[in-house]
Parts: C-alpha cells; sequence; structure tokens
C-alpha cells in the first residue's frame, strides 16, 4: 500500500500558514480537509486489508 502520510503533512502545513496570516476560513476548511482524509484513507485501508489473500484464508 502506497503510503498517504505526506498528505496530512501539506495539510497541516497549509492550516498552519492560514492561522498564522489570518485565513480563518481557510484554515476551517483545511482542518474539515484533514478529517475526511484521514476517513477516506481509514476506509480504503481497511478494505485494501480485506482483499489480502491472508485475510480471505481465514
Amino acid at each position: 500500500m502506497m503510503s498517504h502520510e505526506w498528505i496530512f503533512d501539506v495539510l497541516a502545513d497549509l492550516r498552519s500558514y492560514a492561522d498564522k496570516n489570518g485565513l480563518q476560513l481557510v484554515s476551517e476548511k483545511t482542518g474539515e480537509l484533514l478529517a475526511v482524509a484521514r476517513a477516506e484513507i481509514a476506509e480504503r485501508s481497511a478494505r485494501e486489508d480485506e482483499d489480502t489473500p491472508s485475510s480471505r484464508m481465514n
């Protein structure tokens, strides 16, 4: 599975920049997007885990 950790770093950096520069809406939306990205990537990872040969043998 490809690592998606970099996307969290990019979004966190964007949120930090927005906070430091008074971009409140960008900061809020980036926080929402971080939550969406975490959920979507976790869901995808769970599906991929279900599709692995070792999980099908059980």
